[in-house]
Order: structure tokens, then C-alpha cells, then sequence
């Protein structure tokens, strides 16, 4: 599984690194870092970032196949 994040769109709520903080962080600048860009999600690891996913309130992230 990999996650798609549209950084234009994201506006630093910080609703993903809540739900899923080994993933996605912000900085002091609300600015998010996604740390498993380009790569998969780690299968222990899926259950959280789906949450991410869901918790978002502008839809900046989309679950990949």
C-alpha cells in the first residue's frame, strides 16, 4: 500500500500526524512531511495511515493500490 499526498491541497491541520505520527509530522511552519514517500507503507503500519487517510479534512491523502 502506498499514500498519495497532494502537498498543494494539505493545509497543515495535522490531523495525520496525529492519527499516524511514525509517518507524518509538521513542522513549526505547519509544513507536512510525509516519511515513506515513494515507498510502501510497512504492513503494521497500514491500519494507522488508512485512519490518516480518513481523518483528513481536505482530502490530501489518497490510499494507493
Amino acid at each position: 500500500m502506498k499514500i498519495s499526498v497532494d502537498y498543494a491541497r494539505c493545509e497543515g491541520h495535522g490531523m495525520c500526524a496525529d492519527q499516524a505520527p511514525h509517518l507524518f509530522s509538521l513542522d513549526e511552519d505547519a509544513e507536512l512531511t510525509y516519511h515513506f514517500d515513494d515507498a510502501n507503507v510497512p504492513d503494521e503500519h497500514q491500519p494507522s495511515a488508512r485512519a490518516a487517510v480518513n481523518a483528513c479534512p481536505v482530502a490530501a491523502l489518497r490510499v494507493l493500490p
